[in-house]
């Protein structure tokens, strides 16, 4: 069975006056994780609606290559100071396409 793509939809919820830390955190992942082998985008969005809400939109070419980058030990540091910046636990769905990729 062909190994499929897999995309990432993470939310983070900042804690208040926090919002600035959990930004420069998330940023410093992007740079590293786009250089890791299967990662096709890695992209932050910031909630229209209430800047205290990021979101990572990612895809990743396999299941495997997420899998590794979970491991990295660039994430693992923001994870370890979660509790400290997040108001809530980091929402994290995973999604496999099921259209045709537009052409």
């Amino acid at each position: 069975m062909a190994q499929e793509k897999v995309t990432v939809v993470a939310t983070f919820k900042s804690k208040p006056g926090m919002e600035k830390t959990v930004k420069a955190a998330i940023e410093a992942l992007i740079a590293p994780t786009r250089a890791e082998p299967g990662c096709i985008n890695y992209d932050l969005h910031r909630s229209a609606d209430d800047p205290s809400v990021f979101m990572l939109y990612e895809n990743w070419i396999s299941k495997k290559d997420l899998d590794a980058h979970l491991e990295m030990p660039y994430l693992k540091d923001l994870l370890a100071k979660a509790d400290e910046i997040l108001a809530e636990p980091i929402g994290l769905a995973l999604w496999n396409m099921i259209s045709e990729p537009a052409k």
